[in-house]
Parts: structure tokens; sequence; C-alpha cells
């Protein structure tokens, strides 16, 4: 995978972190730095490793799926992207569950529950033919949703909920076109 490719992944990935940090502005009476920061290095910090878990799990079964990883990782980016939609279009309000807790209890479920399709990807890393850095591409990761995080709590608590459902559907969209390209690539038509 490219760089390019690798940024694209990481921006469509922190889409969920993003929206649940807009929530979070939201709910917080006070946005300053150490708020905004602390959201951001939780979603940051699970998106980064996650990838990293899916990665070294999946690269056990790598070599016994070759003929068929290239459908994989289609799929699975594409089921990812698909419910990233699925949830933006649903109608369904996440504001009443952010909260303004900061505390552990309150951004370990969260953090998780964000980071969940990134271990799929870190799967999808293993399965792709083309070689990835994986300690790269999770530095990235990490720190575009950090940085994305932190402007979801200022834009939280400045515009409201009005992007969060745009995030959500430009985050499943680049999944799904990422998968594409994977597949497309794989089959030589790219």
């Amino acid at each position: 995978m490219r760089l390019t490719d690798i940024l694209l992944l990481a921006v469509g990935l922190s889409m969920d972190a993003f929206a649940v940090a807009v929530c979070k502005g939201l709910a917080l009476k006070k946005i300053d730095l150490r708020n905004a920061g602390t959201v951001s290095l939780w979603f940051g910090g699970f998106q980064a490793l996650m990838p990293l878990i899916g990665y070294f799990i999946a690269a056990l079964f790598a070599d016994s799926i070759k003929a068929v990883d290239h459908w994989v990782a289609f799929v699975l980016l594409a089921l990812i992207g698909g419910n990233m939609l699925r949830e933006a279009f649903g109608g369904e309000e996440e504001t009443e569950e952010c909260g303004c807790a900061l505390s552990v209890k309150a951004m370990l479920p969260m953090a998780v529950a964000t980071s969940i399709d990134a271990m799929a990807v870190g799967v999808t890393f293993a399965f792709t033919g083309t070689y990835v850095n994986i300690w790269v591409s999770v530095v990235i990761i990490g720190i575009t949703t950090c940085l994305l995080s932190m402007a979801g709590v200022k834009v939280g608590s400045v515009f409201g909920a009005k992007y969060e459902k745009k995030a959500e559907i430009l985050g499943g969209v680049i999944l799904i076109l990422l998968g594409l390209k994977i597949l497309l690539e794989h089959l030589g038509v790219l």
C-alpha cells in the first residue's frame, strides 16, 4: 500500500471516532486542550493498537488463504464501510450515549467500540498481497485519529451534531473504495 492509501484509510477509520468526539464536544461543559487531548488520546491510541492486534493475529493464517486474500480484504473493508453508511443513514442519535465524563469507565467502551473496525483493517493488512509496513501504518492511523478527534471535540462544541453524519458517510465511502481498489489491483484491472 502506498502512503496515500494509508492516509485515506486512516481518515476513513477515524470518522467513527470523529463522530463520537463531536458528540463529546456537545456534552462537555468545558472545552479546553486537556479535555480535547484526553478524548483524542483515547481514540487515537485504540485506533493504533487495534490494527496491530488484527495484523498479528491474521498473520498466523495469511499463508493458508493467500489465494483469496484480496477478496477477504475487499469484503472486510466493504462490510466496515457499509456498516458506517448504515449507521449514518439509520437516524440513530448517539448524543445521549456520549455524556461528559472522561473517566476510564466512560472512555474505554467508546474507544474500543470506535476501533473494532480498525482491528478488521489490521486483518486486511496481513491478507493483502502487497507489502504493508504495519508500524508506519499504525502510527499514521493513530496520529490521524488523534488530530481528527481533537478537531471533532471542537466541532461538537461549536457547530453541534451538524457534521456527525457527514463524517460517517465519508468514512464509509472511503473504506468501500479502498477495498474495491485492493480487489481491482489484485485482479489486474488497475
